[in-house]
């Protein structure tokens, strides 16, 4: 009797039989290829390849014809423009991640504490809404020298004006040097001695007719008083000739000089201020000699504005521009992790008797290590970047000066000097910098995931 043998029915969507093909496991890849091939085709043709090829070209000289093995390379380090743009880049390391960092932890902190903390958020913020460059065309102007032109510096030269007055007179010359001696560094004092009810004339010259102050008057001729002592000084200039030392019709008083009436030692015992046609006097002089002098504040020069642009202070000023950028990131992704402590782990600690400031600094911060690592990172792969922001704001007098790495590479590249060799040396180096600061993201993401 032959064996009979049921096999069960197949199963549909069941394992297949070995050698057999499924169809859904293929579906699945094919829909996996679908999705992702764009995003391989396109990484591969703007990244990986240029990446590449900008490797190999690195080893050739400026037309790519000649294969220069390590040369660029050591140029890269050779060069007093490129290395001063390695010893930039290191300040800015050493710098701009730590303050953005702090800056943006002390904002956070802050603005939990007032009623208009969403106000002062959107300023702090705004800044992020533009690019790079145009914040740095905005710290540019900002920046000019002219105080009548740069807002800082007339920023500044109001806060000077506050303590500090302005001379009426950028130079003269005594028009008699025999008998007005002195600088206008040092003032200028009238020889011939004084007594009450006696007079001074101190002429000026070498005063352009723009500098004489606004609102001058005929110079007037002294009279002197009983127990005073009187005097002007003025622009000893009468156009077609004139005597020196004689006041006369056509000459201008000069407002606003410092006078000063010394005694026999030389100390200043009083101090007036000439009006607008000249004259000053001093009331009540005793017995004794005098002399008068013009006081070397007369010749005080106006504030002219720090050189913020300069070859000096052109990298201080580009950092403050990126950290006003920046400031406004660090102090949102900080106030977001600030939010997420318990308030009872905070309150526990001012129960025990910790100060506000030991609250902060032994509690608040240490929670909010991981997202200040964040923060500190992302600035230190953007600082490493950094170049927009340094060609908008440094002009083309500094920005040798100014120079960072991206901006070396660019204008090797493609600013006039059309060294793609090098351009490339510089770019690898770049990469290579970079790589330690994305080891570090990747290793985050890996340990927080875990």
């Amino acid at each position: 009797m032959a064996d009979v043998s049921v096999q069960p029915p197949a199963v549909p969507g069941g394992p297949a039989a070995p050698g057999d093909v499924d169809p859904g496991r293929w579906r699945r890849r094919a829909v996996t290829a679908a999705f992702l091939g764009p995003a391989v085709f396109f990484l591969a043709v703007w990244i990986v390849y240029p990446t590449i090829r900008t490797i190999v070209r690195s080893f050739y000289d400026r037309s790519g014809e000649k294969f220069v093995w390590f040369d660029n390379y050591q140029t890269l380090f050779t060069s007093d423009t490129l290395v001063t743009a390695i010893k930039n880049n290191a300040i800015w390391l050493a710098v701009v991640p730590a303050l953005v960092s702090a800056i943006g932890l002390i904002f956070a902190v802050l603005t939990e504490r007032v009623r208009w903390s969403v106000a002062f958020k959107i300023a702090v913020v705004m800044p992020m809404a533009i690019s790079l460059f145009a914040a740095g065309v905005i710290w540019h102007i900002m920046l000019v020298k002219d105080p009548d032109h740069g807002a800082v510096n007339a920023s500044l030269k109001a806060v000077r004006s506050a303590f500090v007055g302005d001379g009426v007179l950028e130079r003269a010359q005594p028009s008699q040097p025999q008998q007005l001696q002195g600088t206008p560094a040092r003032g200028f004092v009238l020889q011939t001695p004084l007594r009450a009810g006696s007079s001074a004339l101190l002429g000026l010259t070498a005063i352009p007719p723009s500098a004489v102050p606004a609102g001058a008057e005929q110079a007037a001729t002294p009279s002197p008083g009983s127990g005073e002592i009187t005097g002007t000084v003025w622009r000893d200039f009468k156009p077609g000739g004139g005597k020196p030392g004689v006041v006369e019709p056509g000459e201008q008083g000069l407002e606003g000089v410092t006078v000063q009436l010394r005694d026999a030692s030389g100390d200043t015992v009083k101090s007036t201020k000439s009006g607008a046609d000249g004259s000053f006097t001093f009331g009540d002089v005793g017995d004794g000699e005098y002399r008068a002098a013009i006081g070397k504040e007369t010749f005080s020069e106006p504030y002219g504005g720090a050189d913020w642009l300069g070859p000096k202070l052109i990298t201080p000023s580009v950092m403050i521009a990126y950290i006003w950028v920046w400031a406004g990131f660090a102090m949102v992704v900080i106030a977001a992790g600030l939010s997420a402590i318990s308030r009872e782990v905070l309150e526990a600690a001012r129960t025990d008797g910790a100060t506000e400031w030991q609250v902060f600094r032994r509690v608040t911060v240490p929670i909010l290590a991981p997202v200040l690592s964040v923060v500190f990172v992302t600035m230190l792969i953007n600082v490493l970047k950094v170049f927009d922001i340094v060609l908008s704001v440094a002009p083309g007098s500094s920005q040798d000066d100014a120079n960072v790495i991206a901006l070396a590479m660019w204008r090797t590249s493609f600013g006039g000097v059309n060294d793609f060799g090098l351009g490339s040396a510089i770019a690898v180096f770049l990469f290579v910098l970079v790589i330690p600061a994305l080891a570090l993201n990747v290793r985050r993401f890996k340990r927080e995931e875990a």
